[in-house]
């Protein structure tokens, strides 16, 4: 049995940990404290995966005598074990504020012309920002920040028009879209979710989105970082949660439980003209700096503790107003109490753009 196992364990630790290394490496530069560091993150995580590991080991033995694809299938179980514990390795690794701090100060640094243009093309080529959508030249940017935080030019989104429209409020992959369930547990990825209240810090503000529409929208690094308001309404609050800043990409999505309720987060509470209750939920995320918001002086990852505000009156928005600013990608969580909407025909996995139409009035 064990000799069965060995060669399961040699390709985990080859193929799952090699990356998680090499990633590493890039914040920590010496390799033995990278090495250190990893394998003590990778062991804790083991430990604590020991009985799913038993579990699998008594599997193993219980059909050792059983055909090659049985063996076959039970070593791929194994594998995915590694890779789940690789991930969630390095996804903990850099999960601290305190990195993404750090990189933030990074990008806020002020970079001669000459260096800083052909980093900012070579950085659109590798994740495909488009460039000509900018209002500004890349000459214009001072910082890496300025770019990843550009504006657009006008008349590059334009806004769905029409009554009782929800509109997508960023440039983003559509990792979700559908119905809250009546048990306001939103799914996170194929087999995980995770409870609305937590996401949104109340119980009681959960309550009017359950059975209502939900759509979670990924930011890839190459995308327009701004977030827009959805709908015409009025910005009624917004609360600020701190917390770990684990990345938001797929990898990270299924091996770290609650991510979305787990990271820094900021929560817009909107009343919108024709559908009520409208929250915008903006995630943090590994490497992003800070959030910042257009209509108050909040900014995140500086250590600050929970608020929950309210303006003195009602901020008035209209539908792509500008509302905030991922300081690099990330994710957002757009809910509608509103669950008579009819959806548009967007479906998860498309690329949609701020403006678009998610949801319509049928």
């Amino acid at each position: 049995m064990w000799p069965a196992l060995c060669p399961v364990f040699v390709r985990g630790l080859v193929f799952d940990l090699a990356p998680v290394f090499v990633r590493v490496a890039g914040f920590f530069r010496d390799p033995a404290f990278t090495v250190a560091f990893v394998a003590a993150l990778f062991v804790r995580d083991a430990l604590g995966n020991w009985p799913l590991f038993l579990a699998k080991r008594r599997t193993l033995a219980s059909h050792a005598g059983r055909t090659r694809g049985d063996r076959g299938r039970l070593e791929s179980l194994l594998m995915t074990a590694w890779r789940r514990a690789a991930e969630r390795a390095f996804a903990t690794a850099v999960s601290p504020p305190l990195l993404s701090r750090l990189a933030g100060w990074l990008a806020d640094l002020r970079l001669p012309s000459p260096i800083l243009a052909p980093a900012i093309r070579a950085w659109s080529r590798l994740y495909g920002a488009d460039l000509s959508e900018a209002a500004e030249p890349i000459e214009a940017f001072r910082t890496f920040n300025a770019f990843f935080t550009r504006a657009l030019r006008d008349g590059a989104r334009p806004i769905e028009t029409g009554p009782g429209v929800v509109v997508s409020p960023s440039d983003s992959r559509l990792s979700g879209i559908g119905t809250v369930p009546a048990d306001g547990r939103l799914e996170q990825v194929k087999g995980q979710d995770y409870p609305l209240e937590a996401l949104l810090g109340s119980p009681e503000e959960a309550e009017p989105y359950r059975s209502g529409l939900h759509a979670t929208l990924y930011l890839g690094p190459g995308m327009y970082h701004r977030v827009h308001a959805p709908v015409d309404g009025s910005i009624v609050g917004w609360r600020y949660v701190p917390g770990r800043l684990f990345p938001v990409n797929p990898p990270a999505a299924r091996s770290v439980p609650g991510l979305f309720t787990r990271n820094e987060r900021v929560v817009l509470f909107l009343e919108a003209e024709e559908l009520g209750p409208v929250a915008i939920v903006l995630v943090g995320a590994t490497n992003v700096g800070r959030i910042t918001l257009r209509f108050t002086a909040l900014a995140t990852n500086a250590g600050a503790s929970a608020v929950r505000a309210e303006p003195p009156e009602p901020i008035g928005v209209r539908r792509g107003d500008e509302l905030g600013v991922f300081n690099l990608g990330s994710t957002v969580v757009l809910l509608v109490a509103d669950a008579t909407m009819a959806p548009a025909g967007v479906l998860p996995g498309a690329l949609v753009r701020v403006g678009e139409a998610l949801w319509h009035r049928s």
